[in-house]
C-alpha cells in the first residue's frame, strides 16, 4: 500500500505558482522555482533531448519556463534572462520565426541585453510546466508546449509593447 495522500506535502512554486508534491532536489542557479517544478521542467527537457522530432519545441519550453521563473529582478542576470526569453517568445509566437531563425536573431539581441529593464511578472499563470509534464514524450508533447508558451506570452500582455519595441529596435 502506498503513502496516505494526507501525508504528501505540497509545495507552491515561487515562480509559476504550480502546486506539486514537495521534494528535496536541485533548482536552477538564478531562476526562482521549487525543486519539484524544476524537476518537472527537466523531465520535459529529457524527452526533447531524446527525440529529435521534439527538438524544435525545445526553445519554446526553455523560454516559457524561464519567463515564469525569472525571479524578482534582484540581479541583472534575472532581468536580462527574462527580457531575452520574452523576446524569443515574441519572435516565435508573434513574428512566427522558426526556432532556428529566432535563435539566430537572439545572438544579435544578446549584445543589447544591458538595456533591458526589470519587468514585473504577472500575478498568476494560466498554464505551468505541471500542465505539460503529463504529456511529455507523447503525441501531444509539442502541442501542449505550444499551448503553454502561447498562454504564458498572453499572461505577460502588460509588457508586450515594451518587448516588441525593444526587440524591433535591436534587430540586425
Amino acid at each position: 500500500m502506498g503513502p496516505d495522500v494526507r501525508d504528501i506535502k505540497v509545495s507552491t512554486c515561487p515562480g509559476c505558482g504550480a502546486c506539486l508534491p514537495e521534494i528535496a532536489g536541485p533548482t536552477h542557479s538564478y531562476m526562482t522555482s521549487s525543486a519539484a517544478c524544476f524537476e518537472a521542467f527537466t523531465d520535459v527537457l529529457a524527452f526533447e533531448y531524446s527525440d529529435s522530432a521534439l527538438l524544435p519545441t525545445h526553445r519554446l519550453t526553455v523560454d516559457t519556463f524561464a519567463v515564469q521563473h525569472g525571479g524578482g529582478g534582484e540581479t541583472r542576470r534575472q532581468v536580462q534572462s527574462t527580457g531575452l526569453h520574452l523576446a524569443r517568445l515574441y519572435l516565435q509566437l508573434g513574428r512566427n520565426l522558426t526556432p532556428q531563425d529566432s535563435n539566430n536573431v537572439m545572438l544579435g539581441l544578446g549584445q543589447h541585453k544591458a538595456s533591458l529593464i526589470y519587468l514585473a511578472p504577472p500575478q498568476s499563470y494560466t498554464m505551468t510546466v505541471s500542465d505539460v509534464r503529463p504529456f511529455a514524450g507523447g503525441p501531444q508533447h509539442a502541442t501542449k508546449v505550444r499551448e503553454w508558451a502561447k498562454a504564458t506570452w498572453a499572461d505577460w500582455q502588460d509588457h508586450h509593447a515594451y518587448i516588441q519595441d525593444w526587440t524591433e529596435r535591436h534587430l540586425r
